[in-house]
This record gives structure tokens, sequence and C-alpha cells, in this order.
């Protein structure tokens, strides 16, 4: 399967701490960067996080963010720590001997640091689901991308079809079309009253065929064409390799079009290279 670089991906994570939504959003790049938008107290995910993307992905602009909100806690159980609260009311009582005035509110005493645990999140359980969100939202990233990559080479591999058949065509055409450049060019000696033995009219026929011959043009847009196809077929990052094989593609399709003596080759080379810059745009976004 090849991969696309453009995707997007959604996930929100709903659990007792509270409520967390991932994303992660990528575009095509020549090789992969990789950016992180984290809260504060989850920035120490952030390498985690990178290097499972890294391990995943080969090329692609890509950015994750993560928007928490932390449920409150008033809702928490509340801890009385006994032996500590007995000893600050104690305390209190003793100072308000020595003072000899004052009351002990039991509001002060269950607000003195140490009495009550208010229960604190669990930050490394949090941090768990967290990662456990992420792994979940980049199979579906990745699953898009693949889903993406596989449109991509449905087109692409039409397109290598379509350059399959004009070459063909062209190929087929050629005996015709030394046929008739040869009765042109014996046209032509006839207006001007040149008259040349066959073999030298032959001669001429075999150096304009020389010049004109675009069999090994056509037989290596052949063997691109087969080549390109293998590689999709391959799958897996192939975006550098076909990106090479558009400009062997191209290279042909511009020496074929060099070589024309004919409207219709001409037409042929055109729609060659309309073909191939339609798959180096689509190629560019392959991962």
């Amino acid at each position: 399967m090849i991969y696309s670089m453009t995707a997007f991906a959604h996930l929100e994570i709903k659990k007792e701490w509270g409520n967390a939504v991932w994303e992660i959003r990528s575009v095509n790049q020549r090789f992969l960067e990789t950016y992180f938008r984290l809260p504060e107290q989850f920035r120490n995910l952030e390498m985690t996080l990178r290097e499972r993307l890294r391990a995943s992905l080969t090329r692609g602009k890509v950015e994750c963010s993560l928007r928490i909100e932390l449920a409150q806690n008033e809702n928490k159980a509340l801890v009385l720590n006994n032996e500590y609260a007995e000893t600050v009311i104690a305390s209190l009582k003793t100072l308000r001997e020595i003072a000899g005035e004052g009351d002990i509110s039991l509001v002060d005493v269950l607000r003195y640091p140490g009495v009550v645990d208010n229960q604190a999140q669990d930050l490394d359980q949090i941090g768990q689901d967290l990662l456990e969100g992420f792994e979940q939202i980049l199979a579906d990233f990745i699953a898009m991308r693949g889903r993406e990559g596989a449109n991509l080479q449905t087109l692409i591999q039409q397109r290598l079809d379509s350059i399959a058949e004009i070459a063909q065509s062209v190929q087929a055409q050629m005996p015709a079309i030394l046929q008739w450049q040869k009765e042109k060019l014996q046209q032509r000696f006839d207006e001007l009253n040149l008259q040349l033995d066959p073999q030298r009219l032959e001669q001429e026929m075999v150096l304009t065929a020389q010049r004109v011959d675009v069999a090994e043009e056509l037989d290596r847009l052949q063997l691109h064409v087969k080549e390109t196809t293998s590689i999709l077929k391959k799958g897996g990052a192939v975006g550098r390799k076909l990106d090479f094989m558009m400009q062997e593609l191209n290279r042909e399709s511009n020496t074929l079009a060099s070589k024309s003596i004919n409207a219709d080759v001409t037409n042929s080379a055109v729609e060659l290279k309309v073909l191939i810059e339609q798959m180096r745009e689509q190629i560019q976004n392959l991962e």
C-alpha cells in the first residue's frame, strides 16, 4: 500500500479525570517534520510521541495537538489524616491556653496543610490514558493516509495505462508515417525536377528514418511504465522513486516530440507530457 502525506484525524477521550481531544494533521513535505502543541503538565510526553511518529511515518509535515480539560476536585473524596489532625487541635488548644483567648475553628483545622488530602489527579494514569488515545488516533491517521494513497494510486495507474496506449499507438503508426515521408520526399524531388535513382532515394529514406526513429524512446516509455507500475504495487514510501520515474518519462516524451515529423505524433507527445505532469502533481503528495 502507498500512503498520502495529506491526512487529518480527530479523537475525543472521556475519562473520570476529565476530557481530552487529540488532533493530527499533515501536509506534504520533503522530509518528516513533527510539531506538538501540548498542555504544559504533559510536555514530558513529547519525546515518546515523537518517537512513535517517526517509527510509523517517513515523510510529511505533521502537527499534533492535545486539548485537555481536567475534572474539578470538589466531588473527590476527602482523606482525613486523623493523627495529624489531633496534633493540630492539641496545638491550637495549647495556644489558646497560653493566649487566654480565642476559639478553635474546625474549618481552620481542615484548611491546615496536611490535615486533609484532597486527592490530586493521578497525572501518571492520565498520561497513560493519553498515550493509549494517541496510539488509536495514530492508527486512524495512518489508515486515512492509506485510503488517500489508494485513491492516488488509482489515478496514477490510469494515466500510466494511457501512456502505454499512446506509445503503442505511435509505434503502430510509424510504418505509415515513414511511407508518408517517402512519398512526400519523392513529391518534392518531382517538383524540383530532380531525377534520383532508386538507390539514392533509398539512401535518403534511410537517413530520414534514422533521424525520426523513435523506437528506442517508445520502448523506454513502455519500460518506464512497467517499472512505475511495479513500484506502485510494491508500496511503502515510494514518493521519491516515483518522482524519479516521472523525470525519466518526461525525458522520453521530450525526445519523441523533438523527432516528430507528423502532427499526430506531435499531439501524442504533448498528451504524454500532460499525463506525466498530472502524475507528477499527484506524486508530490505521496509519502
